[in-house]
């Protein structure tokens, strides 16, 4: 198992409903699950959100926590449901209602990384896959729900900022020619996770740092932005995917020259993300 399932950074004191998420920046790949893969150590990093953890470290110091997950997306997948178990893979699951996340190997317990490759050479035990959901996804999603209703508690509302980044040419088919190509998709589920002004606002903050925005496609937000998308009871989701190619390698997974800079930008636009949920009442120190 990974060291831990998630790490949690905290501002020194909570001024903002604002809580940001990275589920799919971990790194921790295990030894033994390295030995059960046919992946070299390069091929099992390509599904990882890669730096986005780095890119987003900042936001505490504008008074809001930022979780982020500690077992690498091809370990356990932290924004899909834990029922999401995929027959292909793992021993003994039945077959369920058509899930196209599961049935294109991306389940809680994912089947392949990115361009279909297979991870394992055979199937696993659902001990296996039960190990890992109560190991790391469960303490994971506990946390965000604390971090999630404390801000309920004390500002009103909470808003959930779901963190990830896409391939470059995962906008291909939405780049239209002599268009801008878009770099930044926001997802609030059409409407369904989030409030439209408080789309409006992130909308509005990647677009005054000169980066150019749509909403829901290709990415209108999978589990977490579904799951924790509630606003009629006070509680917002809305997923960010950023452009891979603006800030880092795609084919080495290494940060490019653009890195630091782009961090540099992104801090102006966490801060102003941030803002959006100072419409609260008594900022909560960290413990």
């Amino acid at each position: 198992m990974p060291k831990v399932p998630f790490h949690l950074m905290l501002p020194e004191a909570r001024t903002s409903s604002v809580v940001f998420a990275s589920p799919h920046s971990g790194r921790d790949y295990p030894w033994s699950f390295l030995r059960k893969t046919v992946l070299d150590e390069r091929m099992i990093r390509s599904s990882e959100d890669a730096f986005v953890d780095r890119l987003f470290e900042c936001a505490p110091l504008f008074g809001a926590p930022l979780i982020k997950a500690g077992a690498p997306r091809a370990f356990v997948d932290y924004n899909r449901s834990a029922d999401e178990l995929d027959p292909a893979l793992i021993e003994g699951v039945r077959r369920a209602a058509h899930n196209p996340r599961v049935a294109s190997g991306l389940g809680v317990v994912p089947r392949v990384v990115a361009g279909g490759r297979a991870i394992y050479r055979g199937k696993l035990p659902l001990e296996e896959a039960n190990r890992r959901i109560a190991g790391c996804w469960r303490p994971y999603h506990d946390q965000l729900q604390e971090l999630l209703n404390d801000a309920r508690t004390y500002f009103g509302e909470a808003i959930l900022v779901d963190c990830h980044s896409m391939p470059h040419e995962a906008l291909d088919g939405i780049a239209s020619a002599g268009a801008q190509r878009p770099e930044i998709v926001l997802g609030d589920r059409f409407g369904a996770s989030a409030e439209s002004e408080i789309v409006d606002r992130i909308e509005a903050a990647f677009a005054s740092a000169g980066l150019h925005v749509v909403r829901n496609a290709p990415f209108a937000g999978a589990y977490s932005t579904q799951h924790y998308g509630r606003p009629s009871k006070g509680q917002h989701a809305v997923q960010i995917e950023i452009d891979r190619a603006i800030y880092m390698d795609e084919a080495l997974i290494r940060p490019n020259t653009n890195f630091h800079a782009f961090r540099k930008v992104l801090r102006g636009v966490i801060s102003e993300i941030a803002e959006i949920g100072r419409r609260g009442a008594v900022p909560l120190a960290a413990e």
